[in-house]
């Protein structure tokens, strides 16, 4: 019985005691551990972040490359979202506020065929006028990774590089944002 009990706390310290997986990184972040996804991880990029893009309501291609040289905050957003639709008049006013030649705010339209439907009246509504579009599918899988809910704020420095990604709006989120923004169009990392 006594040899059991030894061989039996030897098999668990050494099941116990093995290494934990390495985490598997974007940059220098962790996207798992231990084989387990962190939610709040971007998926891998398929392609360059810099040549990541949208199509503007006229048909146009933008991307992230297009405005180096100024922060840029990318929304995530669809018209039937409550959170969504109360982080437009304080995108319209970070866009006021720090003025187009260092800060460009794109509305990114990730809603299905029926909620599209809506887009110009909501837009009209609301008033939007800072840049609006529906991003590409690589976009779109970078920015969300395991995490679907919106909206999603995605801020880039002035270099094009992620500095954050936000999901939701309140009050709290909204002060996140501001310093974010800062940082991002003063250039401090």
């Amino acid at each position: 019985m006594k040899l059991f009990l030894i061989l039996a706390a030897g098999c668990l310290l050494f099941v116990s005691c093995r290494p934990a997986a390495a985490p598997v990184t974007v940059g220098d972040k962790p996207v798992s551990i231990n084989d387990v996804p962190l939610r709040d991880s971007q998926s891998r990029p398929t392609k360059p972040i810099s040549e990541m893009s949208w199509t503007d309501f006229s048909g146009n291609i933008g991307k992230i490359k297009d405005h180096h040289g100024k922060a840029i905050i990318l929304d995530f957003w669809a018209t039937n979202c409550p959170p969504c639709i109360e982080a437009i008049p304080h995108l319209k006013l970070l866009q006021a506020k720090h003025g187009p030649e260092n800060l460009v705010v794109v509305g990114l339209h990730v809603g299905d065929d029926e909620d599209k439907v809506r887009v110009p009246e909501f837009v009209d509504r609301l008033k939007i006028d800072y840049a609006m579009g529906y991003p590409e599918q690589a976009l779109t899988s970078f920015i969300f990774g395991q995490e679907s809910a919106i909206p999603q704020t995605a801020i880039f420095d002035r270099d094009g590089q992620l500095l954050k990604r936000i999901i939701g709006f309140n009050d709290k989120i909204k002060v996140e944002i501001d310093e974010v923004v800062e940082k991002a169009v003063k250039g401090d990392q």
